[in-house]
């Protein structure tokens, strides 16, 4: 049974930075961990992927050069580093397993692979960019 834990969200002002943390428990090694988020009256967006299995990511064309996801030294501990925010990137922002093996981060910029492929769900972590 995997479990997510997510933290590190808050208030920050443009051009702020946050680190946010998604600790996963009950899961195999080779697991795909993505972030995604939720702006106000928007819908779910993925934001980065990561392949626990060869380093291979993803990521939204709008966060490029900004936000860097990574795992610690074979710990169970996914990071999404978010750096030079700006008011849109205000979200909750949430962490998810890929619900079965293979090369899911390869398939984000195809449009084969969504949200619905990911699951369980950590709790969300509100990120809030504002002056």
């Amino acid at each position: 049974q995997v479990q997510l834990v997510e933290s590190g969200g808050g208030l920050v002002q443009p051009g702020g930075s946050l680190t946010l943390s998604c600790v996963v428990s009950g899961f195999a090694s080779d697991f795909t961990i993505g972030w995604f988020r939720r702006a106000p009256g928007m819908e779910r967006e993925a934001v980065s992927c990561l392949s626990m299995t060869d380093g291979t990511t993803y990521y939204l064309d709008s966060v490029k050069g900004r936000f860097t996801t990574s795992r610690n030294n074979g710990g169970n501990t996914v990071y999404l580093q978010l750096n030079g925010l700006k008011s849109e990137d205000t979200a909750v922002y949430s962490c998810a397993t890929a619900k079965y093996l293979g090369p899911i981060c390869s398939y984000f910029s195809t449009g084969a692979v969504s949200q619905d492929d990911f699951g369980p769900w950590g709790q969300g972590t509100q990120v809030t960019v504002s002056s």
